[in-house]
Formats: C-alpha cells, structure tokens, sequence
C-alpha cells in the first residue's frame, strides 16, 4: 500500500471510527485497513488512534495529522482536476512562435478570434525570422514556413506559399514585362533580404536555374521592399503571401510565374502531439481551418 493510499485508509477509518467501517468506506478488507495503518504509524513513528476491543479513537497527534491528511489529499484532488481540466477544456497560456510578417498578417487576427471564443485562454506570441527550439524556449506551438527537419515534433500542413517576383502596373508600364529570368538584368531590383540575402535569384521547379543580379536597392525591412514595389520603383522577390492583399487588389502583380520554384509549405508544429492539452489541440484546429481557407496560401 502507498502512502497516498494509507493517507486515504487513515482517513476512512478516522471518520468512521472503526476499521471495519472505513475498510467497507474504501472497499478494501479490515485487515488491510489495520496494516494500512500500522504502516503509516510506523513510518511516523507515532500512535495516531487509541484501539480497544470495542472502539478506535484518535490520539491528539491523529486528530492533528488528520487535519493535514485531509489538506494534501483536497491540493491532489484539485491538481488532478485542473490536469483533467487543462486536457478537456482549453484553459491557460499559449505560447506561439511565428515569423514576423506571417504573425502579423494571419496569426494575430486569428487569436484575437481564438481569445474571443476562448475567454480562459491567454497568449504569448513571439515574432523572429528564425527557426526556435520549441522545447528549450517553452513554446506550445510554432508556425513554420519551409522544408521541416526531422524530429520528434508533430506537424499539421496548412497551406503553402510562393516566391515571386512582383511589381506595380506603373513599373511594367513604364519598363516593361520581363519575359524569362535572364531579363532582369534589365530591370530595377528591389533586394528584401530577409527573403532574398544574395545576389543570386534561383527560378524553375528543382531551382537549377540561376540568374545573378545588382540591385539597386537593397532593403532589410519586407515591409520597406513591399512599399517600394506598389510605389512602381522596381520588381522585388517576396513571399507570396507577404503580398496578398496587394495581389488580389491588383497594386502588385506577380511575373515570371511559370519560372518559380516549388512552393514553400506552411506547417503548424507541437510537442505532445494527441497528449497536448486542450488549448494546444483546439488552437491548431482552430487556425487550421481559417488558414486553409485563405486563397493565397493554397
């Protein structure tokens, strides 16, 4: 018998002032009650009830420890039920990872949503252009743009995304369409490095075709490069969904189509995968639907 279990024998018999009624209390046999509790004496080294033939009574020791058993066992209670809780109703803080024009553009929206619906649920959302350790910095999930290493973690496809090259009416008017990669040598280039850090543009399927350029703007911001592209300046290569809205409303427009490598998938990752409690299962549910039904991440 563990403690845990002497603790509850120990109690039964207490209040029932016998051992034979705290045993049929638990369902256990009086012997094993008896020895339930001679054990827990004598770990104690102390007498916690007074026996006689007739009746059991408790020594002062037992009717101060008795109020400390009851104590440990309500805090376990209420652990056990905040755990059952956390895994059946989604409660807590939710720490998410994102890149930061994809956080800003689709996750933030979709948590202010998942919060509304979700009143006892909080968030953290942490915005890097990097890849974190999910386990090492504490996030429960991480929305990651790209080919996923191998690992223990479990992923759910939402989408995926382009890389494009785009630019204004106003610049295609003025300068004209490139046709084939090997023509934007004539034309101004917008470098966004975050996306594009060299000089080296790689285009078809399998990315075997290289073009190398100089351009004449180069911008660490996406944000800065998108601007410039909608103000007709020059082309730039972006993310396809970094320039949604500007797509579907037509201030940007992507060229070269035919050209671009494969895309880029869109993953939603988590630790525990079906053990992850509930607000980790039901925000990947959440955000799965609403992602996927975005048209410029299909």
């Amino acid at each position: 018998m563990d403690r845990l279990q002497t603790l509850e024998v120990f109690i039964a018999v207490a209040e029932a002032e016998s051992f034979a009624a705290g045993a049929r209390r638990l369902g256990i046999s009086a012997p094993s009650a008896t020895r339930g509790v001679n054990a827990l004496e004598d770990r104690l080294g102390a007498r916690l009830f007074t026996r006689t033939t007739r009746q059991v009574r408790m020594t002062d020791v037992g009717r101060s420890y008795l109020e400390d058993a009851r104590h440990i066992l309500a805090q376990l209670q209420a652990a056990d039920d905040a755990a059952a809780g956390a895994m059946a109703n989604p409660v807590g803080k939710l720490r998410i990872t994102c890149s930061n024009e994809f956080g800003r553009i689709y996750v933030t929206p979709i948590l202010t949503e998942f919060l509304d619906t979700y009143p006892d649920v909080s968030a953290d959302v942490v915005m890097v252009d990097r890849v974190v350790n999910m386990v090492e910095e504490g996030f429960d999930v991480a929305v990651r743009i790209g080919p996923l290493q191998s690992s223990g973690l479990t992923a759910v496809r939402v989408g995926s995304v382009r890389r494009i090259v785009c630019g204004a009416p106003l610049y295609f008017k003025r300068h004209g369409e490139p046709k084939h990669p090997n023509d934007l040598s004539n034309h101004r280039i917008v470098s966004a490095a975050p996306v594009s850090p060299t000089t080296e543009w790689r285009f078809g399927r399998d990315q075997s075709e290289i073009v190398r350029l100089t351009p004449r703007l180069r911008l660490s911001s996406i944000a800065a490069a998108r601007t410039v592209a909608m103000q007709g300046w020059g082309l730039v290569r972006i993310l396809s969904y970094q320039v949604g809205p500007e797509l579907e409303t037509g201030h940007l427009r992507a060229v070269l189509e035919e050209y671009e490598p494969e895309p880029l998938p869109i993953h939603l990752v988590h630790i525990e995968g079906r053990r992850a409690p509930a607000k980790v299962r039901t925000f990947i549910d959440f955000a799965k639907a609403r992602l996927r039904s975005v048209p410029v991440l299909r």
